[in-house]
């Protein structure tokens, strides 16, 4: 099978990457922009660069989208900016990539490989704060930042392109991944950072008291699901929430990092007022439609998830050790 893989280099790509060549009939291609300020790294991908064709490109550029996705069975979109900081302090840059990037890439397929069947990874925020006890996806779609209604944009154009010119589109709400290749940065996703801090032995800052909830979901996993949702022809045309069926507070997720690392510390602070503006409040999403269609559940419960990138992230460390020659 041929796949394409946009945004290979990030985190959640790179994952996906490790995922797709775990059969040995896949020829993988990913296309990364390595732009610094999106985070990616080819870093991510050095372990298996030999197996891989790699691209250096944006999806913004029409002549290679047109390129890269001829001759492609399957094409699997994890490109974008994901900071939604950054799609605060610079929303143009955010709806170039987010937006008109993602046209590109459907004009492409359009254009040169209508029978591919291609997955968009979207995001749960594009609900904004969560109205009742349990957000399936008939919930009211009200982001609370550039990011997230670029994302729940994005969606549409997915369903119209499969509606209007017979393309499989599939698009997938994920929600707070975490993992081996993760951004240690705050504008980039909570967990990853956290972990990022205990790694590191640092303070990790938790907003307000901690006890609002979340889906989370251990990377791996996220990339399994996705995988797997490739040969189910049913799902195409729609949008599914792919979340883990757990939930825990901010404050029992950063206890567990801290617990599994053996280093760092906690520490609470009041909530900074542009964090405070977009925060969304407890957020329980049922994952039940997907589940019940695709019959996956998921391998890993959070410690187990933190246990695995935590040896992860040690492995990677001592591979570098040893290339520094110490």
């Amino acid at each position: 099978m041929n796949i394409l893989i946009l945004g290979g280099a990030g985190f959640f790509g790179a994952n996906l990457v490790r995922r797709c060549l775990r059969d040995d009939k896949n020829r993988v291609t990913v296309v990364d922009s390595l732009d610094p300020r999106l985070k990616s790294s080819l870093q991510n991908l050095q372990e298996v660069s030999a197996a891989i064709e790699f691209v250096k490109g944006d999806i913004r550029d029409s002549t290679l989208m047109e390129r890269v996705v001829k001759g492609q069975d399957v094409i699997f979109n994890c490109a974008g900016q994901t900071s939604h900081p950054i799609s605060l302090s610079d929303p143009l840059f955010d709806t170039e990539i987010n937006c008109t990037g993602n046209l590109k890439v459907l004009e492409a397929v359009r254009k040169c490989n209508k029978s591919a069947r291609i997955i968009y990874t979207s995001s749960s925020t594009v609900i904004g704060k969560a109205m009742g006890d349990i957000v399936t996806e008939t919930h009211s779609e009200c982001p609370l930042d550039i990011y997230s209604a670029n994302k729940c944009v994005v969606e549409k154009y997915y369903y119209i392109y499969h509606k209007v010119y017979g393309i499989k589109t599939l698009s997938l709400r994920f929600a707070n991944l975490y993992g081996p290749y993760g951004k240690g940065d705050a504008e980039f996703g909570f967990i990853n950072y956290f972990i990022w801090l205990a790694a590191n032995n640092q303070e990790i800052s938790i907003f307000g008291d901690g006890s609002q909830t979340r889906n989370v979901m251990y990377v791996e996993d996220a990339a399994d699901l996705l995988y797997h949702c490739v040969f189910n022809d049913g799902l195409y045309g729609n949008v599914y929430f792919a979340v883990h069926r757990e939930h825990y507070s901010v404050l029992d997720i950063a206890n567990e990092i801290v617990s599994v690392f053996g280093t760092g510390r906690l520490s609470k602070k009041r909530w900074p007022r542009i964090r405070k503006r977009i925060e969304i409040g407890d957020a329980i999403i049922s994952g039940a439609k997907l589940y019940y269609e695709t019959q996956w559940e998921p391998k890993f419960n959070l410690r187990k998830g933190l246990i695995r990138t935590k040896r992860i992230m040690d492995m990677g460390q001592s591979a570098e050790r040893m290339a520094d020659g110490e």
